[in-house]
C-alpha cells in the first residue's frame, strides 16, 4: 500500500525505471554544467564591461598612445577586451610607420586589419559556452518528456496485469514520469534565460568594440596623414 511518503521524488527517482532515472541523470548533469557556465559568463561579461569603462576612461584622458601602449604591457602580459583591440592596431600602425615607403593608404589598411582580426577574438571570448547554453535550453524539454513518455509507457504496460486499475495503481508510474519533465524544464528554463541575457550582452559589448576600433582608425588616420 502506497503512503504519501513513498511518493515522495526521491523515492519516485528511486522506483523509476533504468531508462528513466538514465534521463534524469543527464539532465541533472546538464542543469549542473549550464548553471556553472552561467556564473562564469556572468562574471566574465561583468569583468568585460568594467574594463570597457576604465580602459575608455584611460584612453580619452589624453594620454600619449605611446604611453598607454608601455603602460599596458607591464600589467603581468594579461590584457583584455578593448586594450587588445588598441595594442593590436597600435602595434601593425607602429610597425608598418617605421618601414620606409609605406603608403599611408597601406599603414590605415594594415591596422584596420589588425584591429578586425583582434575585435573577432574578443568576440569569440564574449561568446564561449553560449551555444552550450543555447543547447542545453532547446533540448532539455524533448529529453524530458521522452522520460515521461517512456515512464507513461511503462505504466500502462504494467496494468495489463492489474485485474482492477484504480487511480493508486498508476499514480506512482505517472508521477515518476512527470519528474522528468519537471526536471528538464528545470535545466532549460535558466538556460534560455542567461543565453538571451548574455547573448545581448556579448552582442552590445561587440558593438562597444567595434565603435571604439571606428574612433582609433580616425585618430592614426589623421596622424599618418599629418606627418
Amino acid at each position: 500500500m502506497n503512503t504519501p511518503e513513498t511518493l515522495s521524488i526521491w523515492s519516485l527517482i528511486a522506483e523509476a525505471s533504468l531508462l528513466v532515472q538514465l534521463v534524469m541523470a543527464l539532465l541533472f548533469l546538464a542543469s549542473v554544467v549550464s548553471w556553472a557556465m552561467i556564473v562564469q559568463r556572468g562574471m566574465y561579461q561583468h569583468r568585460a564591461a568594467q574594463l570597457v569603462k576604465e580602459f575608455e576612461r584611460h584612453f580619452w584622458s589624453g594620454v600619449d598612445l605611446s604611453q598607454l601602449y608601455r603602460q599596458g604591457s607591464g600589467k603581468g602580459g594579461q590584457t583584455e577586451g578593448l586594450e587588445n583591440i588598441f595594442r593590436a592596431g597600435f602595434k601593425e600602425f607602429t610597425r608598418l610607420r617605421q618601414q620606409s615607403g609605406v603608403d599611408p593608404d597601406a599603414v590605415m589598411e594594415g591596422v584596420q586589419r589588425a584591429m578586425r582580426v583582434a575585435t573577432a577574438r574578443e568576440e569569440e571570448k564574449l561568446e564561449a559556452h553560449l551555444p552550450f547554453l543555447a543547447s542545453v535550453a532547446s533540448v532539455s524539454p524533448y529529453i524530458g518528456l521522452f522520460g515521461t513518455v517512456w515512464g507513461i509507457m511503462n505504466s500502462f504496460r504494467g496494468l495489463a496485469n492489474v485485474h482492477q486499475a484504480t487511480l493508486a495503481t498508476v499514480a506512482p508510474g505517472i508521477s515518476e514520469a512527470l519528474v522528468a519533465t519537471a526536471m528538464g524544464l528545470f535545466a532549460a528554463i535558466p538556460a534560455v534565460l542567461a543565453y538571451n541575457r548574455y547573448s545581448a550582452k556579448a552582442e552590445s559589448l561587440t558593438a562597444t568594440y567595434e565603435t571604439f576600433a571606428d574612433e582609433f582608425s580616425a585618430i592614426l588616420h589623421r596622424q599618418v596623414h599629418t606627418k
